[in-house]
Formats: structure tokens, sequence, C-alpha cells
């Protein structure tokens, strides 16, 4: 009998080693990643920048707490000003975390306008975490069933819904934010329309509000550019990311500016893992490589062949309802529930995820190789088409 809580299922494959974009288990077999960690391991696996910093930082000093400055925690804050636009940054652990940062940045917030139960305005099929206040968050009835009383102050609109937001607000005048996904990840590679994000920021402009932005899983080069919100040519008040960030070193941010950069303040929040030494020294890693490597960029070249491919060689299927994506988050809509497309996958030698019911997302590697798009071009298809 297993001593591990049973919060994942029967998990079937151990995997031992990585590689570029591949894993092998212990029984030696080969696996090209096609999500990657879900959406973590943007630079593959084993990458010798990552290795060498870690390396050199476990020798030095792994932790200390908040209490005392933190060198790569300082370069790392200057990187993600510099390539955000933004203002200040919180360190966690987590995108979770980060996006608690995010959700105390809002009411407190709102409190300090002396706003009597400030609300924050989240949409249908999102996911935003599994604490009490995110997963209270999250559009998903599933994963909230059995931990009522959820947190209150949300207020739950349609995603890609303006007016619907303004119907919320002409109905409530607790509310203080918007928190949103660019593109949601868990909800099946939803992607809104263009300018979704630009009327967003135009309603909380108008408003007062906080437009905050989980980039949890689009941030740190996935969709084409750093973070999402950049195709809109906007800023949001507060953005979270985590998962990229550190390659697989635990590391979620939560980036603030303007009016928002100063509502928490000492006594407000903390940690005592967060933006740890070894932690940061990871996300400068994986930073620096990201642009010194243009992987950005290559993750919007990739990502758009892809994505035409599959155009392309699925046209007519009468399974795919949709083909959708932004850079390397890549949705296939079926007409039917997919997840045993999971194991027929791991068959092929691809590791794939179903969302959503009947989606299977692709978030791939940057690092893929014109022979790896092929191969996983070449067996998707060959699964769409079997299933």
């Amino acid at each position: 009998m297993t001593t591990l809580m049973n919060t994942y299922g029967a998990r079937t494959l151990t995997l031992t080693k990585g590689e570029g974009s591949r894993v092998w288990d212990d029984k030696g077999n080969s696996y090209l990643d096609a999500i990657s960690g879900i959406a973590v391991c943007g630079l593959g696996y084993s990458h010798p920048a990552l290795t060498k910093a870690l390396t050199e930082q476990v020798g030095t000093l792994i932790h200390c707490s908040n209490y005392y400055n933190i060198p790569t925690q300082q370069k790392l804050a200057d990187l993600l000003i510099q390539q955000s636009g933004m203002d200040k940054v919180f360190f966690s652990n987590s995108g979770a975390e980060a996006n608690e940062a995010a959700i105390k940045i809002a009411r407190k917030y709102g409190n300090d306008k002396g706003v009597k139960n400030p609300a924050i305005i989240v949409t249908s099929n999102s996911f935003h975490g599994r604490t009490l206040a995110t997963l209270s968050a999250t559009g998903n009835p599933k994963v909230q069933i059995g931990f009522e009383p959820l947190v209150e102050g949300f207020i739950r609109v349609p995603f890609n819904d303006v007016p619907a937001i303004e119907a919320a607000a002409a109905e409530h005048g607790n509310i203080v934010a918007i928190l949103v996904e660019p593109v949601q990840g868990e909800g099946g590679i939803r992607v809104p329309a263009p300018d979704y994000l630009n009327k967003l920021r135009a309603l909380a402009d108008a408003k007062g509000w906080l437009l905050m932005l989980d980039e949890i899983q689009t941030g740190n080069g996935r969709t084409g550019t750093f973070f999402a919100f950049q195709h809109n040519k906007i800023l949001p008040d507060v953005v979270t990311t985590a998962k990229g960030l550190g390659n697989g070193v635990p590391i979620g941010a939560c980036i603030a500016r303007g009016k928002a950069a100063d509502v928490l303040q000492p006594g407000n929040h903390g940690t005592t893992f967060g933006g740890n030494p070894l932690a940061t020294r990871a996300g400068v890693a994986v930073v620096e490589t990201l642009l010194a490597e243009g992987l950005i960029e290559k993750a919007k070249i990739l990502g758009d062949k892809i994505l035409a491919d599959f155009k392309a060689k699925l046209a007519g299927n009468p399974k795919v309802v949709d083909i959708r994506g932004k850079g390397l988050m890549i949705g296939i809509e079926l007409n039917a529930p997919a997840a045993e497309l999971m194991d027929k996958a791991r068959a092929k030698g691809i590791l794939i995820n179903v969302t959503s019911v009947n989606t299977i997302r692709l978030l791939p590697t940057f690092i893929l190789t014109d022979e790896e798009v092929n191969e996983l071009v070449t067996k998707v298809v060959e699964l769409v088409t079997e299933f």
C-alpha cells in the first residue's frame, strides 16, 4: 500500500531522467514531453545554464529568511520589472500563492478605499489554484465540491464577455478588481477576442478597479512574448506568474505597478521560503537564458508552425471541434471525452494532457528541434485519427 495520499489517482509511469525535450522511464523507454511538466520546463530538461547555476548555488547558500537581503532575489526582481514594465515584485513558492497575494492586494486596495466587502470579478472555466481562496476564484465547480463553504468575495461572469462584466458592475457597487487569464489553460486553451484585454483595461480604468492577470501558465515566454498581455500593448495593475519561471524549481511571483505596488506593507504579507537564494538563482538563469537564446521568439515561431500543421492535417476530420492556441499553448478540442488518449499517446512515445474533458492540451518545450516538431504533429494526428 502506498504511503502517498491518493490525490493524483493511479500513476503507472515512473520517470527517472530528462534531457532536452525528452524524458525516460525506469524501464529505459523514451518519451517526447509535449506538456513539459505542465508548462514548466520551457528550457527542457538538464539545460546546462540552469544545471550550472543550481550546482553553484547549492554549494553556496540554499536558503536564508526574508529578514535579510538576498542578491539573487533582487536580481530576478530587476529582470522581471525590465521585462514587464511593472514596478515591484513579491516572490512566493507557487502560482497559487502568487494569486493569493494578488487577491490580498485587491482586498486591501478596496478596504483602504473604504469599500465594504470588496469583490473581485472572475470568469467561468478559469483556474487560479487549489488554496481555499484561489479555489473559490476558480471557475470549475468540480474542483470546489467538498470544500464548501467557499471564500466569499468573487463575482463570476463568462470568459471573453465584456458586457457581462458591465452588467455585474451595474449590479454590484463593491467591485474592486478583475482577475482573468489572458489564455485559459486548464479551461481548454481558450483564447479570447484579440481586444478582450484592451477592453478590460479600459473598463478597469473607468471604474477605478485593478486589472489583475493570472499569467501562471502564459508567462515567461510561452505565448511568444514574455507576458501574454504584451500582445495587447497594455499594462495590468497586477500580474502573477510561476510555472516556467524556475523551469522546475518551485517559485512564483506577484508583480504590481502604480497604485497596486505599495498596497502591501510590512506585516501584511510574507513567506518563509518564497524568493530564497536557490529558487531565485534558478529564475535568473531561466530569464537570462530565454533572452540570450531567443527562445521567446522561437516559441511563437514553433507555435505558429505546429498550429498550422494541425489545421492542415486535421482539416475536415469530423472528430475535431476546434484547433486553437497562442504560441506554445495549443488545444485540439474533440467531440467526445478523450482522457484515454493520454495512455494511447504514451504507447506512441509522447506525453500529452487532456483537459476540460475533451481537449488535447499541448505545452511543449521551447527547444523543440524540427524533427521533434514533426514527431509531435505526426503522433498527435495519428491519435486523433484513430480516436
